[in-house]
């Protein structure tokens, strides 16, 4: 019992190197998988016990026996003569501690035993990886692309097979074998097979892990990203905001001259991201959301979630965007169920005073004349009172309504 079990030690080392499997929890198979092989030869296993040394690797199975005179139940008894070989003062009516040798199990015992021990190997080979990619849920991986199956895509992670369903993936998107990608990592399940990994291209999560690797203030936590708001494969808004005076949050994820986002935009294959500012106060919020439109005013009701918002008659498209896309982001990334009128429809509506000024109107304590002191918006409102200093010369002629988009 004392000597050292070179070839097991040597065996379990690998295991523990290779599969990440505890020499201990392997130790505690074999030792159940003893016990188990003794009960399948001899029929019962109340008496048997198995000593194992996990620091060398030896083992040795033992079975309880009452010295008798005549033996009954040779799986229970012992005479006094084998006794004595394993305890010199032993008399009848003692219980000896007799030795086992694994070679009397007999073959199916041995075989039944051997399959115990690679089952429970297959068993914590697959709770292993499962517990090392469940921690990668919610996070993302880079993945190496195999093959479709139907229209879905296998994807390597290394150790396991992540699958990229139908309805995770952008479209448009095509990739080829060997072709390495990242994605966001939706669900880990655990199953017979190991783990059933599910992952995504077109999860809003997955830009925001991608700031994460590529801004350092986004991974300090310096910068936060605020809200998120994504059409896969076309445009991306997400909000944000400094925890530092000192760092512009825009500045810190667009990086010098667009090299951290358009890295980002590389990995998503050429969709657009807008960065903007995050503000508490809604109606700044809803007005940095629709950029790169320009906004004359907006009255947001924070009870209601709705925003009334009066653009330039030329920045009306620009606003709404294309097939209503810019203006849908922008209800996704602030909450709040926008209304978009030209500053004409706002006119004729009674909403806009016929005198309201070239530089967006005069103010009366941030507020501009037309608006009543009792509305129920004017906490969240906002007339563009911050933008007062803007030129009308600065801002794009009619006919170039479609620039910046």
């Amino acid at each position: 019992m004392s000597n050292v079990n070179t070839e097991l030690l040597e065996a379990l080392t690998i295991l523990e190197k290779e599969k990440n499997i505890s020499r201990d929890t392997m130790l505690d198979a074999i030792e159940a998988a003893l016990l188990s092989a003794y009960k399948n030869h001899f029929g019962k296993a109340d008496n048997a016990k198995v000593v194992v040394d996990h620091d060398t690797c030896s083992y040795a199975v033992y079975a309880a026996k009452t010295v008798v005179e005549n033996i009954e139940d040779p799986v229970m008894e012992t005479d006094l003569e084998t006794a004595r070989k394993y305890v010199s003062d032993a008399q009848l009516g003692d219980i000896v501690q007799i030795p086992v040798e694994s070679k009397e199990f007999g073959r199916i015992a041995t075989q039944n035993a051997k399959n115990q021990i690679l089952q429970k190997i297959r068993e914590e080979e697959r709770s292993v990886l499962y517990e090392q990619f469940h921690s990668k849920e919610k996070d993302i991986v880079t993945g190496v692309v195999q093959r479709y199956v139907g229209r879905n895509i296998s994807i390597n992670l290394g150790k396991a097979d992540a699958i990229l369903t139908e309805a995770e993936q952008v479209k448009g998107e095509v990739f080829h074998p060997t072709e390495h990608i990242k994605v966001y990592v939706v669900e880990v399940k655990n199953s017979s097979k190991g783990p059933r990994i599910l992952v995504s291209r077109s999860h809003p999560e997955l830009v925001k892990r991608l700031f994460e690797e590529e801004v350092t203030e986004v991974r300090d936590g310096i910068v936060e990203i605020k809200s998120i708001s994504r059409e896969a494969g076309s445009r991306t808004k997400i909000a944000v905001w400094s925890n530092d005076p000192d760092v512009d949050p825009v500045g810190a994820c667009v990086g010098m001259n667009g090299s951290r986002v358009n890295a980002i935009v590389d990995e998503l294959r050429g969709e657009k991201i807008d960065v903007v500012n995050w503000d508490d106060n809604p109606a700044y919020l809803i007005e940095n959301a629709l950029s790169p439109a320009k906004v004359i005013s907006v009255a947001a009701d924070p009870d209601e979630k709705i925003a009334d918002v009066v653009v330039p008659d030329y920045q009306l498209s620009l606003a709404i965007g294309k097939e209503g896309q810019n203006a849908r982001l922008a209800a996704r990334l602030t909450g709040y169920k926008i209304d978009i009128k030209s500053e004409t429809q706002a006119r004729e509506a009674g909403e806009l005073l016929d005198d309201y000024g070239d530089e967006y109107g005069d103010y009366i304590d941030g507020y501009p004349d037309y608006q009543n002191q009792n509305t129920p918006y004017e906490e969240g409102t906002y007339d563009g009172s911050r933008d007062n200093d803007r030129k009308q010369e600065d801002m794009e002629p009619a006919d170039n309504q479609e620039s910046g988009k």
